[in-house]
């Protein structure tokens, strides 16, 4: 089968920092499946474990954590797909990538692709649809019935990926005021089609919030530079508020100006319940099946902004160095193999 792979971790302008390879079709066994990958998009996690370091893998690495296809073929534990089913998923970091043309992957973290979208256009949603969706309601707590309906969320990093989705849900499914930031006029426009009721810049983020007249939040969802934002977070968020981060940080990050007003401050990382095999590891997997009744009613759209074809090292290499420069809006997707 086709792949694309690494064996040394080099600039991503280096032609040999992936490469074409052939390697052998697995076979389904267990709880996997077996499927034939039409289409997969790039997120900011691929860019970091690729990023250059001194390291060379005996075995070819491959990447990717978005894919979208068929199932051929269901190994003798596996109780939710038959071969034909139509698919999308963003996997396990502790497997191998997307980025090859046959893939094995735990049927608890595969969802059924959205039937209004084509393969390309699913394949964009995954990674960041669980992202979005576990940090607004699995780790800030918001009701994803509405209870909370009219309190506030700022969201930084909104024209990104995760941002785009979770723009989407906490406008048309928690029914929040969502602040989001953004900077650029194309990422002002697009937070704002999708929803967002305000824009700031986080250039100037606390003046931003009071000029919008929200100097504290109900709830913050950090999708970009968790060390740059902290402080302006902790200041902003309102007393027995949340915060949630997706963005490593670099730097300690200081607590104590959360203990005073009761505020807690939680971690969302996507690929949590499958590295860990954790009890409700098939949730992913149902919350994958929530998400295309949602955009099959048209209640949140794809964020898949751009279709590179085919998938090869070249295409998906060009992806990854507009990945690293920072400025992408929504998902790139790369489709169909040569």
């Amino acid at each position: 089968m086709k792949a694309i792979g690494l064996s040394r971790y080099l600039p991503i302008s280096d032609e040999n920092s992936l490469q074409d390879l052939e390697l052998e079709q697995p076979h389904a066994t267990g709880r996997d499946l077996l499927i034939e990958i039409k289409a997969i998009s790039v997120n900011p996690v691929d860019t970091k474990i690729r990023a250059p370091k001194d390291k060379i893998e005996t075995e070819p690495k491959i990447l990717g954590w978005d894919a979208a296809g068929t199932v051929i073929e269901v190994g003798d534990q596996t109780t939710r797909f038959k071969p034909g089913d139509a698919v999308y998923y963003a996997g396990n970091i502790t497997r191998p990538g997307t980025n090859s043309q046959f893939h094995l992957i735990d049927e608890r973290i595969v969802g059924n692709k959205p039937s209004s979208l084509d393969f390309a256009q699913a394949a964009a949603l995954p990674l960041t649809s669980i992202t979005a969706w576990e940090a607004l309601f699995d780790r800030l707590k918001i009701s994803a019935t509405g209870d909370d309906a009219g309190k506030s969320i700022l969201i930084i990093g909104g024209a990104g990926g995760v941002g785009s989705i979770a723009i989407q849900l906490a406008k048309q499914v928690a029914k929040l005021e969502v602040i989001a930031t953004a900077s650029r006029p194309e990422s002002i426009t697009w937070c704002a089609e999708l929803g967002a009721d305000a824009i700031a810049n986080h250039h100037d983020l606390t003046n931003e919030l009071h000029r919008l007249g929200h100097p504290t939040v109900d709830y913050i969802f950090c999708c970009n530079n968790t060390d740059m934002h902290w402080h302006t977070m902790t200041q902003a968020i309102k007393p027995q508020g949340m915060i949630c981060s997706i963005v490593e940080n670099q730097a300690p990050l200081d607590l104590a100006p959360l203990k005073s007003k009761s505020a807690g401050f939680v971690w969302e990382f996507m690929f949590t319940r499958a590295m860990y095999q954790t009890p409700d590891m098939a949730q992913q997997g149902i919350l994958l099946n929530t998400m295309a009744l949602l955009v099959n009613a048209g209640t949140i759209r794809t964020t898949c902004k751009e279709i590179a074809q085919p998938i090869n090292a070249a295409n998906l290499r060009a992806v990854h160095g507009r990945i690293e420069q920072g400025k992408t809006i929504g998902k790139i997707v790369l489709s169909g193999w040569e």
